[in-house]
């Protein structure tokens, strides 16, 4: 007899979690309330999937329980990655020593491979079916789920969040996972957006607007350190951004959430330090004396930034430069090395990659997925309290956490004595039943074939349609 194992979310946690669920014995079910799986999957790597990384350690990773994260990726590493695309079919390569991406360097093309294995295996997928309430009960020592969607009842044996997070609501993460989870008991941590760009105070960042350049940033608390990191930093006309603004945002976006100061000092020639940088200007205002003070910088940084870094030195764009003061050579010393941006706001949830916050890890067991408050429920990918930095981390985390939950949803940990009518969908999946749906299934459970169902037009696959 099959476990009968639902997954609510059809993006990279869940998808994987169906098809381990299935490779692990079980009849999979994915629910996913948009018109199509995978949606989120199709942007990552700026549409070349950047899979996952070499680099893996605990520091990659942000959680309230710093060891969690590792806990679960080490049952299923980038190694695992690698070899379980692979045996899909998928060719894998390596850039900058690290980072692992798919030949083809399409994004699409790993989102196909997941729906292709998820029909090999038989995995039904319900899409433009949203869950609206959950309830479950023991019985004879099992665990019976009822989720009530907008198209009817469904049933299982275990069920699996994978739900998201808020990051990119456009691509089908609304938050929604979030109700779910504490409808059962579950603790969130209030979810924030991450690797995001940041909000500065200043009318000058419509001036800068599209100058890149490679910084070392340090980012401030209450005028304490908080983080630092380094690479090309984007300019925009409302602040900054960035890979490495990216990695800082999470901590940026907590500390304003409770009211705190935030600023973020910007080392624009981070391969000088401080007194060789003095050192270097003193020589260029004695060598270029004669030049005009919006000339001292030319060929050093950007033309825009200059005149911005001159005007806060106090240096006339007309004045001599051999009339320049020690203290505005030190103003401007300040300027190319702890320029100050002071952090008023993170960007909305719709530029964010990722969430800060989520389920928290303390209720869940990082050996299984499963939840230590109900029996039998598992969760899995952006919708728990883990966050990773930029370089296929986050996709990375997905990959682990959804093979551990549907490897382990798929077990049967109670008595195998199925009652009659028990883990049969209830509801009336029809042609008819609106967008998406699931097929009708016989409620007796003497349905001749297993995938003996009827299919809309738009999903003609049982994994659920080309995208």
């Amino acid at each position: 007899m099959k476990k009968q194992v639902v997954i609510i979310g059809g993006g990279a946690s869940g998808l994987t979690a169906a098809i381990w669920a299935a490779r692990s014995g079980a009849e999979a079910t994915v629910i996913e309330h948009m018109d199509r799986v995978g949606k989120k999957l199709l942007s990552t790597g700026n549409g070349r999937c950047n899979l996952t990384n070499s680099r893996l350690d605990g520091t990659c990773y942000h959680c309230q329980d710093p060891e969690f994260p590792m806990k679960v990726i080490g049952q299923f590493g980038w190694k695992d990655t690698l070899r379980w695309f692979a045996s899909m079919g998928v060719l894998c390569k390596i850039r900058m020593e690290t980072y692992y991406y798919p030949v083809s360097d399409q994004a699409s093309a790993i989102l196909d491979t997941l729906r292709l294995e998820c029909s090999r295996l038989g995995v039904e997928i319900c899409t433009g079916c949203a869950p609206q309430k959950i309830r479950y009960e023991r019985k004879k020592g099992r665990t019976v789920f009822f989720i009530t969607t907008d198209q009817g009842l469904i049933q299982g044996d275990s069920l699996i969040l994978a739900c998201g997070s808020k990051a990119a609501p456009s691509s089908g993460s609304d938050g929604s996972g979030y109700a779910l989870a504490k409808a059962l008991g579950h603790r969130v941590i209030k979810p924030l957006p991450a690797l995001v760009q940041l909000r500065c105070q200043g009318n000058h960042y419509r001036q800068l607007a599209g100058i890149r350049a490679d910084v070392r940033l340090a980012l401030y608390i209450e005028g304490e350190k908080a983080g630092e990191d380094k690479g090309e930093l984007q300019l925009t006309d409302y602040g900054i951004s960035g890979i490495p603004v990216f990695q800082l945002s999470h901590l940026a976006a907590r500390a304003l959430d409770e009211k705190k100061k935030v600023r973020m000092k910007i080392d624009f020639l981070p391969f000088m330090d401080m007194e060789e940088t003095r050192l270097f200007l003193r020589q260029r205002f004695l060598d270029f004396g004669d030049r005009m003070g919006e000339d001292i910088l030319t060929g050093v940084v950007n033309k825009k930034l200059a005149l911005v870094l001159l005007k806060q030195a106090q240096i006339r764009p007309d004045e001599p430069a051999g009339e320049v003061s020690r203290r505005q050579r030190e103003l401007l010393l300040k300027g190319l090395k702890k320029y100050e941006a002071l952090v008023s706001s993170v960007n909305p949830f719709a530029n964010a990659q990722v969430c800060s916050g989520g389920v928290d890890t303390a209720e869940v067991d990082p050996r299984t997925m499963g939840s230590k408050l109900v029996p039998e429920l598992y969760l899995a990918g952006e919708l728990l309290d883990v966050d990773g930095i930029c370089g296929g981390y986050n996709l990375q985390w997905a990959w682990s956490s959804g093979k551990v939950a549907g490897s382990q949803a798929a077990q049967w940990t109670g008595p195998q004595v199925r009652q009659p009518g028990e883990g049969q969908r209830t509801g009336p999946y029809t042609e008819q039943a609106g967008k998406g749906g699931c097929g009708e299934r016989r409620i007796d459970g003497a349905s001749p074939h297993r995938h003996a169902r009827q299919v809309p037009e738009n999903r003609k696959a049982k994994g659920g349609g080309r995208p």
